[in-house]
């Protein structure tokens, strides 16, 4: 039987099998439409399992998540996303709102111990700090969808929703800014669109 993960014998280094790639890329598919199939604390605690292991600057990990899944947590989100947006946001048993922490750089003394001092200078420059949420928050993100897919779950990303209104409602305090929405879930009755063509190597990649 193939292993979804294959060892490649000149550098030790293990690549996914064809199955697994599969299932992460080339198969994936944005649902539109979700089944009432229920999604365990252990499913999601799986997919945060997952995410956190995604590259970022100094380690630093400003991704935050809210999972929106009881009844009035959904009569909160609904309103505020795009009209053509609500209807598969409520079919989705779970919706994960993604965000960013204004204030990750708090963090720096635990999670890059060899440079506790990143915590004081990053204080002092609001600019760094902003460039580095909106290199490695859209990182993260790419990395939660990918959890998604690796734990049987289809994931419905989704930019149409009033930011503003999300944090006023979500994140009052002010330190969390959202980022992207994602429906979870089982794909249900016609969950998918037709397969959308991509682009050709030649038109986007260059060698240099």
């Amino acid at each position: 039987m193939t292993s979804a993960v294959e060892s490649i014998e000149a550098t030790g280094v293990p690549s996914l099998d064809e199955a697994g790639r599969a299932l992460l890329f080339t198969e994936a598919r944005t649902a539109n439409a979700f089944a009432d199939t229920p999604i365990s604390d252990e499913q999601l605690a799986g997919i945060w399992e997952l995410t956190r292991w995604a590259p970022t600057s100094a380690n630093l990990q400003p991704l935050r998540v809210t999972f929106v899944r009881t009844p009035e947590g959904k009569e909160r989100l609904l309103p505020l996303m795009a009209e053509g947006n609500r209807v598969k946001t409520a079919s989705a048993p779970v919706t994960a709102i993604l965000a960013v922490d204004s204030r990750f750089h708090e963090h720096a003394p635990t999670l890059l111990p060899i440079r506790p001092q990143m915590r004081d200078a990053l204080e002092a420059d609001e600019a760094t700090r902003s460039a580095m949420t909106q290199v490695n928050g859209p990182l993260q993100a790419g990395y939660f969808i990918l959890a998604i897919r690796a734990q049987g779950l289809v994931a419905g990303p989704m930019a149409g929703f009033d930011a503003a209104a999300i944090d006023a409602e979500f994140f009052p305090e002010g330190r969390w800014k959202s980022l992207l929405v994602i429906n979870i879930g089982h794909p249900g009755e016609n969950p998918w669109f037709d397969r959308l063509p991509r682009l050709d190597p030649a038109d986007v990649v260059r060698w240099a």
